[in-house]
């Protein structure tokens, strides 16, 4: 049985955490997206990101197996939705970004495990209201969303670089316990 266990990311870990954003760039990009093929997000990003203790990191047996960032703030990208509306507007709320899993963990539920752990520590500190946002196109983050209970309230745009408009235009999802 191997020990699996999240924590905050530290400076140290960052080579690992590129690689495996790098290799969710690569997949993104052989699935046709446009998300994540800019150069975001990119190495003073997470440097920012751990710096702010908002990096995280799934740790299986003593290995970094993935990585995420977490903010509790006002999204100013989530202020305008279209085609539905968030279900509670009152709350404060935990945004995941950045989420992706390792190459050599690809497979293993790990990304279940990882956003639990994630919401489970949030839970903990009172935060009840959870959102996600991704690219239409990215079905697999799409599959952890709904299988974990987000509900699709509409489509946000987020300020990312990008060719055009639409290229911006992110699925909002919302979890709330």
């Amino acid at each position: 049985m191997s020990l699996k266990y999240v924590k905050r990311a530290t400076h140290e870990q960052l080579p690992a955490i590129m690689a495996i954003i790098d290799h969710a760039k690569a997949m993104l990009k052989a699935d046709g997206s446009p998300q994540w093929q800019d150069g975001y997000p990119d190495e003073a990003t997470l440097r920012r990101d751990i710096a702010a203790q908002n990096c995280w990191v799934l740790i299986v047996d003593g290995q970094v197996a993935g990585t995420a960032t977490t903010i509790v703030a006002d999204d100013a990208n989530y202020h305008d939705i279209t085609g539905g509306h968030w279900e509670n507007t009152v709350d404060p709320y935990m945004t995941i970004h950045r989420i992706a899993i390792g190459p050599n963990f690809a497979g293993q539920h790990l990304s279940s495990l990882f956003l639990s752990n994630l919401v489970s520590q949030y839970y903990q500190q009172g935060i009840r209201n959870f959102r996600i946002d991704t690219h239409a196109m990215n079905q697999r983050m799409q599959g952890l969303a709904t299988s974990f209970g987000y509900q699709h309230r509409g489509k946000v745009y987020v300020d990312e670089p990008a060719e055009n408009h639409e290229d911006n235009a992110r699925l909002a999802y919302e979890l709330n316990l």
